[in-house]
């Protein structure tokens, strides 16, 4: 058994360990990542963001190609298998493995794959396949990412009845679908689905779809899935999940029995704690195992930070990453410390969905003077090229300063729309104004121009 000694050493290689990692080598720290899975980038990686947005993708192409007039002269709709669309994200996950790969070797990070859980708060074990070492620290970052949670009660070693980990295996294109959990990830597979030509039941135990979204954007949402096939059933509760040779019975709470192909359960994540020695060090997960975390990532143990999924809200790689980046930047004192917060949302539903700021009921309900700008992507030329004029631009900003307040987009490209928005906003004083839009020249056709258009549009409404 051989002892090591680092200055920080990361648990977990997705984006917030890779964030951590990158930052403290390039400060002159000696640095240890450790990873328990085969190959690096974690669940980002391999289980969620990168899979679900490069299926996503797939399908929107395969739904352009069935519904777009000038293809029909090439022939009749097509159909394609789950599997098969698949591939397509086994080859960008082969491609992130490889670069993120590099980056460990390149910046002289000590890449280690087994599983580490703490001795003591300077040091921890680490046990690999056929290795068990001791590796000494100064500070130490838990990055451990997160998982679905898995109730107790339904058979997830059921050959039909799946989490959104393990749908990734499925091998075959079911006809019926319930996912149960319309979060984020059951709107993205909703979405995926119904694109594919499977019937889907989307089971919400809430009252509306993404309620931290927009009321006009969250009911656009409904609308656009449904006008897909997805049947959406609010303020229902799973009682029993049931499968045999031929399916799925769903049985709710409120005495009504659903019956298909498949099951996909999409509600909650837990965080990876479990197994990491916690109690050794004093730390006492949550319920949904996540660690606490003060104003610069430090866990009640001062010089132990945690980043990224594991310590819950906003649970994105955009935001572990800056978060692992942060929490090593406080402990090599640079200059680029924050706060991870403002962090744009990016729902890849068919159409996208994309926000940053302020709600409209939350100015309503702060009584902000606010007023509206729309650009509806119908009326936008590149939209109209493009054939995909579903979706719209809405800009929130104060009637006397002009001030941004809000940006809520969704439709084609929402996702990239919304960070001109964001520049913007983020600016100090006047410079964070309606105005920039209107006194600037956007490219012809353009997506961007919609900025030009809700802000006229909104300038309209001022008197």
């Amino acid at each position: 058994m051989a002892d090591h000694h680092y200055d920080v050493v990361v648990i977990g290689a997705g984006p917030s360990g890779e964030g951590a990692a990158m930052n403290a080598t390039k400060h002159g720290k000696r640095v240890a990542i450790v990873e328990d899975k085969p190959t690096v980038g974690g669940n980002c990686t391999h289980w969620g963001t990168i899979p679900s947005k490069a299926l996503r993708h797939s399908v929107k192409q395969i739904v352009t190609f069935n519904t777009n007039q000038m293809f029909r002269d090439i022939g009749e709709p097509r159909w394609f298998s789950f599997p098969r669309v698949l591939q397509n994200a086994q080859k960008v996950i082969g491609k992130q493995v490889k670069l993120r790969t590099q980056f460990y070797a390149r910046n002289r990070v000590d890449l280690v794959n087994g599983r580490a859980s703490f001795l003591d708060a300077n040091r921890l074990e680490i046990r690999g396949n056929k290795s068990h070492e001791i590796f000494h620290f100064k500070q130490a970052i838990i990055a451990t990412g997160s998982r679905p949670y898995l109730p107790p009660d339904v058979d997830f070693r059921h050959h039909r009845i799946y989490n959104s980990d393990s749908i990734l295996n499925l091998s075959h294109t079911p006809r019926t679908l319930i996912i149960y959990g319309a979060g984020v990830i059951g709107s993205e597979y909703a979405s995926i689905f119904s694109g594919l030509g499977v019937k889907v039941d989307l089971i919400n135990p809430g009252s509306r779809l993404l309620t931290f979204l927009d009321d006009e954007i969250s009911d656009a949402l409904s609308y656009h899935l449904r006008n897909n096939g997805v049947l959406v059933r609010h303020n229902e509760e799973y009682e029993s999940v049931d499968g045999d040779d031929h399916g799925v019975v769903l049985s709710l709470k409120s005495g009504k029995k659903i019956r298909a192909d498949a099951f996909l359960w999409c509600n909650g994540r837990s965080g990876n704690t479990e197994r990491l020695g916690l109690e050794n060090i004093g730390l006492t997960p949550n319920s949904r195992g996540q660690l606490a975390v003060d104003d610069h990532y430090r866990t009640e143990v001062e010089h132990i930070y945690a980043a990224g999924d594991v310590i819950g809200w906003p649970s994105l790689a955009s935001a572990a990453y800056d978060q692992g980046r942060s929490a090593s930047s406080d402990i090599v004192k640079d200059d680029y410390f924050r706060r991870v917060t403002d962090v744009p949302t990016g729902i890849y539903t068919l159409p996208e969905i994309s926000s940053v700021g302020k709600t409209e009921r939350e100015l309503t309900e702060a009584k902000v003077p606010y007023e509206v700008g729309q650009a509806f992507f119908k009326d936008l030329a590149r939209a109209q090229i493009t054939g995909d004029p579903v979706g719209m631009l809405k800009l929130l900003f104060h009637r006397e300063t002009r001030q941004l307040l809000g940006i809520h987009c969704f439709g084609d490209q929402a996702a990239e729309i919304v960070h001109i928005g964001q520049a913007i906003m983020n600016q100090e004083g006047e410079a964070n104004s309606l105005n920039y839009f209107i006194n600037t020249t956007f490219n012809y056709p353009t997506m961007a121009e919609a900025y030009r258009v809700a802000a006229l549009n909104g300038l309209n409404r001022i008197f």
